[in-house]
């Protein structure tokens, strides 16, 4: 296992320390050489009694992290890239951060990185006329106004092999999609938003254990809640069902084959399953139960939005706030540890100020999801509850005058969660916690670039 410390140097991540300083989500896995087998994925136990380390298991090398940066330059140069433009405000450098956020150095610190440390380039004072527009990603352009960070395009070698993968798993190894589903598969790009999402993963089997349990949440979403059959009601038996290929039953031992038995049964529990042995046999049992925690909050949020649809009932703001901090992208950001190769301590994951950095990391992409799928789900069928439709709702707001005020309230959520992680770096200047903080922020800007490119899913409305 990778000794605990900060993540390699990565072009977001100087600037990171930046914007700290501001105010306040058939066939087995292909074999590689070396790689380890596929998952059994018959009616066995999918938590069996077969002994386990106690502390987590390297993934073997597979397409290790690259050594150019995008256009194939020295692995050093991915830290020297240009600070991040803010696209509705300008962050103010603070240079103990940024040497918290680079990590330590000086003698013995040089075993903690993949890459030798770079010093983060100078931020230059914010010019008189206004800032220029952020590089977009590739097809697609950002929310004007919304605050975020532009990354580099991912690693192109290994978003082509973790599409590979996924395909394979999804489609064969849990059979979660029909043959008609599959350009919408294919149109997620899951493989390149996990990329993005965790440029600091050893290797792509690491990649591999973001990547199905983000396609396994999104199985159960779609055919529980939403797009392909789901509906409100019932939601709850279905969604606790398959809660349990996350959490085991322990019952005797006629109803224990037969609950093993219906995790089989269809595509979500298949799922969930196949993503869950892979993810623990990665994490150590408190990475895994803190997932665990994560989903049964992320499930209780589906379920308070799902009550709201049978009634009718539209929320207040506040209440709609309350509701998406726990129907979000939590349970994404909190395994950014295991993505890497290490443990953040429970003690230290428990922290009420690491809980403020998370919560606030998850309400912001959230928001932003809710921003980049405006369109589309104005276009779906019945009413979609997202945040610019509520303001507009409960506050008596136009469409045009909701949707900017969700975009501020985004940007005051984002401001909050750098404050917030600022002051844990400075508070608490434990490696681990700092280089978890790094995971987090460079998450939420991987999560804001796969929304802002992925026009098969996404388009904005006109409102500027």
């Amino acid at each position: 296992m990778p000794v605990p410390g900060p993540s390699p140097a990565q072009s977001s991540l100087p600037a990171a320390a930046a914007r700290f300083g501001t105010h306040g989500h058939g066939r087995g896995a292909d074999a590689v050489t070396g790689g380890k087998p596929a998952l059994p994925t018959g009616p066995a136990l999918p938590f069996g009694p077969a002994a386990r380390p106690s502390h987590p298991v390297p993934a073997p090398e597979a397409l290790p992290v690259p050594a150019g940066g995008p256009a194939g330059g020295p692995a050093g140069d991915l830290a020297a890239a240009p600070v991040r433009q803010a696209a509705a405000a300008t962050a103010t450098p603070n240079p103990a951060l940024e040497r918290i956020m680079r990590g330590p150095s000086g003698v013995g610190t040089e075993g903690l990185f993949f890459f030798t440390p770079r010093q983060a380039p100078p931020v230059a004072p914010p010019a008189p006329a206004d800032p220029p527009a952020p590089r977009p990603a590739a097809g697609g352009r950002p929310i004007p106004g919304l605050y975020h960070h532009p990354v580099p395009e991912p690693d192109p070698a290994r978003v082509e092999e973790v599409s590979r993968r996924i395909k394979r798993w999804a489609v064969d190894e849990v059979q979660a999609y029909p043959p008609e589903w599959e350009d919408q598969f294919d149109g997620f790009s899951v493989g390149r938003y996990m990329v993005a999402c965790h440029p600091d993963a050893p290797t792509v089997d690491h990649l591999m254990i973001a990547t199905r349990l983000m396609v396994a949440e999104n199985v159960v979403d779609d055919c529980y809640c939403e797009d392909h059959g789901g509906s409100p009601v019932g939601l709850g038996g279905r969604l606790l069902l398959a809660h349990t290929a996350l959490d085991p039953v322990h019952t005797t031992a006629q109803y224990q084959s037969q609950w093993a038995q219906s995790l089989l049964s269809d595509a979500p529990r298949r799922s969930y399953r196949s993503a869950m042995e892979y993810f623990a046999q990665a994490a150590t049992p408190s990475q895994a139960d803190r997932y665990r925690h994560d989903m049964a909050r992320l499930h209780m949020g589906y379920l308070a939005e799902a009550a709201w649809a049978e009634t009718k009932y539209v929320p207040e703001v506040h209440e709609y706030l309350a509701m998406r901090q726990f129907n979000n992208f939590r349970p994404c950001p909190t395994i950014t540890d295991t993505v890497g190769g290490y443990e953040l301590p429970a003690d230290l994951h428990a922290m009420p100020a690491m809980q403020r950095v998370i919560a606030l990391a998850g309400n912001a992409t959230t928001i932003s999801n809710d921003l980049y799928s405006y369109t589309k789900e104005l276009d779906s069928p019945g009413l979609h509850l997202n945040l610019p439709v509520v303001i507009a709702a409960r506050e008596g707001l136009s469409d045009k005058e909701a949707y900017l005020k969700a975009v501020e309230i985004h940007n005051d959520l984002m401001h909050a969660f750098e404050a917030a992680a600022a002051e844990l770096a400075v508070s608490c200047p434990d490696p681990r916690v700092v280089r978890f903080l790094r995971g987090v922020a460079v998450w939420v800007d991987g999560n804001h670039y796969w929304h802002q490119s992925n026009t098969y899913r996404y388009s904005l409305p006109d409102f500027w």
